[in-house]
């Protein structure tokens, strides 16, 4: 089922994940996106703040993207087309290995006053590791299609 703005009501949460953090793949996007020695080094992650190696904040973010786009919201008409991003917070740091799930809560919505056929949809995203503590939250706005922008379908 499509989904349009009509169908992202305030209060209406989707989850998504989970998805486990690969070594590897949080060394290779360390090393490509963020090197610093705690993403990349285990003696270096150790001797951190961090007290171990951990991944990159914006490797959790990409994390989160990803199970975003295999949840039912990939099902929105026109795409997850993202206009903002705001309050980004890294609560706790994620280790390889860590198991990753996600929730997306519709916050809030309003029609565009300049393109009828669409509207901004306000979604709080929440990020878990496998104990159920919070890694990372964040809030966007997104971009949706509106059903009937005529208003001509039938009620």
């Amino acid at each position: 089922m499509t989904l349009y703005f009509e169908d992202l009501k305030p209060g209406r949460v989707f989850k998504a994940g989970p998805v486990t953090v690969d070594p590897a793949e949080a060394h290779d996007f360390a090393s490509s996106y963020d090197p610093q020695a705690f993403h990349l080094d285990e003696a270096a992650g150790l001797a951190s703040v961090f007290g171990a190696m951990v991944i990159s904040g914006w490797q959790t973010a990409a994390y989160t993207m990803r199970m975003l786009t295999s949840s039912e919201l990939s099902r929105i008409a026109n795409g997850l087309v993202g206009l903002q991003l705001d309050k980004v917070m890294w609560h706790q740091p994620v280790k390889p290995g860590d198991t990753l799930s996600a929730e997306f809560d519709v916050m809030g919505r309003k029609h565009s006053r300049s393109k009828p056929a669409f509207g901004v949809v306000q979604l709080a995203w929440r990020t878990f590791n496998q104990h159920g503590e919070l890694v990372m939250s964040l809030e966007n706005a997104i971009w949706v299609a509106v059903r009937d922008p005529d208003g001509k379908a039938a009620a």
